[in-house]
């Protein structure tokens, strides 16, 4: 499945915030990009329950099937940029291990 660019643009309106939420980082210090996967992955995971939530919800009859949609396109969203990041990294160091040295 390829991401569409308003899902792209949402998930890196999300990544920005997430930067700018933390703690600054000193003159020595660099952005941990393994910590920024982890958060990614912590935040799909909590997409995915909510979405889940909200379909026991709707089985109960205390919600709308409307609100169940939503909170899977979001989670399936959120999936699908952590997939693609994933692609990418993984294809960067495969193009760094085929470098001659």
């Amino acid at each position: 499945m390829a991401l569409d660019p308003l899902s792209a643009a949402r998930a890196y309106q999300q990544a920005a915030q997430a930067l700018q939420n933390r703690p600054a980082a000193g003159a020595g210090e660099a952005v941990d990009f393994g910590s920024l996967v982890q958060e990614a992955v912590r935040q799909a995971g909590q997409s995915a329950q909510a979405a889940e939530s909200q379909a026991l919800a709707v089985a109960a009859g205390r919600a709308d099937i409307v609100d169940v949609v939503t909170a899977i396109a979001a989670a399936e969203t959120q999936l699908q940029t952590v997939i693609a990041v994933r692609d990418q990294v993984i294809s960067a160091y495969q193009e760094i291990m085929r470098m001659p040295i």
